[in-house]
């Protein structure tokens, strides 16, 4: 059924190029025939006709132009219908038979004839070589018989003569035929050919589609799962220095035990039960019992030795208030990092890179690395604060790593800088032990990783995720030994900065 239409439409199309070709053909064959009726025409009609008598210019123009125009109009108004292919396979016969006529019948222009019929084979159709085949036979016979002069040029020209240019003309046709045959075969093929490769592209259209849905839902479980991996990561993080800020809560509160353990509250009491011994005599037992004369001095020391305690209580509690609220805060920023991502904000880089930050202060600390941050005056940025938290996280965490395991002075450089009017980057340096150049090409593959624990989706991830925030993550390093430097750039909320 395909093929069967793409050899119609093959067939149609050059059905109207032909029409048209002829349309344009027929014009100028018009007016070559009022020349040749002008300046031909009186010299080879002399013998019979008087040259004062212009009747072959009127038959140029009048029946000339009868015989084009009508075969134009149809071409023009409808190309590529049967009716019009036969009309202009007789219309084109006719004007080559009166070009025979008005050259009074010179062997040369029969020539016209043999074109004719040729570029009437580019329509590839044997019905009309048929139909302007009978137009040649009826012209020659008739006027064969009863004008020979008008076709073969002489008045006694032979009956049978018509029979010798209809010969050539069956010749020609016979060969005609056998080039459409020939056309049409390999019209037939080349459809062919195009519906299997149409039928081929369809299933490769659809399996290339169903493979794009496919890796357009593992995109999305990948993105969600390195998402919930890097929030993972935040979590781990803020458990982290929950519990460092535990560890001071609970030496806080050991301290402030400790202190209340050593409290003289047993003297306080001695002289608590002392008192209420004399209570029926008391004025007499402190001034004059020698215990009693003692004993506001013991109390003055008392309340000076409890008031020290009482001081370092207050301190501790003070610590453990303010770690509290440290705590309270941690967890309310990953709180805030763990809602529903997928809204772009406007937002501070230098915020984004400080909440990073504080996630990892006291791993910095620990493992010694200097923290130094470079930040620039930079406008807001455009993105999701909830993809942007993981990508930095994740950096501090492998540049924290690559200078563990690296000897010497141990330095990382955070950067918050403009990217001309383009946005704004962030950048992680350290001096660690830096990347192998051959590996500077797979760090962001999914999968690809290094480390024994690791994962291998973090910066795979990271870069899907700044891909889609509309910037991108890229990764520098001269060699193992040389350091890394990664770089965050994200776009401005307005590029009306520059």
């Amino acid at each position: 059924m395909r093929t069967a239409s793409l050899y119609r439409r093959s067939q149609r199309r050059n059905h109207i190029e032909t029409d048209r070709l002829f349309a344009k053909l027929m014009i100028l064959q018009w007016i070559g025939g009022i020349v040749i009726a002008i300046w031909v025409s009186p010299k080879v009609w002399d013998d019979a006709l008087d040259q004062k008598q212009l009747w072959h210019v009127w038959t140029a123009v009048f029946l000339g132009g009868v015989i084009s125009w009508v075969p134009v109009l149809l071409a023009w108004r409808h190309p590529g219908r049967a009716l019009t292919r036969h009309v202009i396979g007789v219309s084109q016969i006719l004007t080559s038979a009166l070009l025979i006529h008005l050259t009074g019948g010179r062997l040369e222009t029969h020539f016209h004839i043999f074109g004719s019929l040729t570029f009437l084979a580019f329509y590839r159709d044997w019905r009309v070589l048929l139909t302007a085949t009978v137009v040649v036979v009826v012209d020659h016979v008739v006027r064969g018989i009863y004008w020979p002069q008008s076709i073969f040029g002489s008045q006694d020209a032979a009956h049978w003569r018509w029979l010798e240019h209809v010969g050539w003309v069956l010749i020609e046709d016979v060969f005609l035929s056998i080039s459409i045959s020939q056309y049409l075969t390999e019209t037939m093929e080349v459809a062919k050919r195009r519906s299997r490769l149409e039928g081929i592209n369809a299933v490769i259209e659809s399996q290339v589609q169903e493979r794009t849905a496919e890796l357009t839902v593992a995109h999305k479980q990948l993105v969600e799962t390195s998402r919930q991996a890097g929030m993972a990561e935040i979590a781990t993080n803020v458990l982290h220095n929950v519990g460092n800020v535990l560890n001071s809560v609970n030496v806080s509160a050991e301290a402030v035990a400790g202190k209340v353990r050593n409290f003289r509250i047993t003297s306080l009491k001695q002289v608590a039960e002392l008192l209420r011994k004399h209570a029926d005599h008391l004025p007499e037992f402190l001034t004059q019992d020698p215990r009693g004369k003692e004993l506001p001095g013991y109390l003055v020391k008392l309340a000076d030795n409890l008031s020290e305690p009482q001081k370092g209580i207050l301190q501790e509690l003070t610590s453990l208030q303010n770690n509290i609220e440290h705590i309270k805060e941690v967890v309310a920023m990953q709180q805030n990092y763990a809602r529903r991502s997928g809204m772009l904000e406007t937002l501070s880089a230098v915020a984004l890179v400080e909440d990073a930050i504080n996630l990892h202060n006291d791993t910095f600390n620990r493992h010694g690395v200097a923290l130094v941050r470079d930040y620039g005056e930079v406008p807001p940025v455009l993105a999701d604060r909830h993809k942007v938290l993981p990508i930095l996280v994740n950096l501090l965490s492998n540049a924290k790593q690559a200078l563990a395991s690296a000897g010497g002075d141990k330095q990382l450089t955070v950067r918050v800088g403009q990217n001309g009017c383009d946005g704004v980057q962030i950048v992680v340096a350290d001096n660690g032990v830096g990347i192998p150049l051959e590996n500077l090409t797979r760090i962001f593959q999914h999968g690809f990783t290094t480390k024994p624990e690791g994962h291998g989706f973090g910066l795979h991830s990271g870069a899907l995720a700044a891909r889609e925030m509309g910037g991108r993550l890229t990764a520098e390093s001269e060699g193992v030994g040389r350091g890394a430097v990664f770089t965050l750039e994200l776009p401005l909320q307005s590029t009306k900065t520059c």
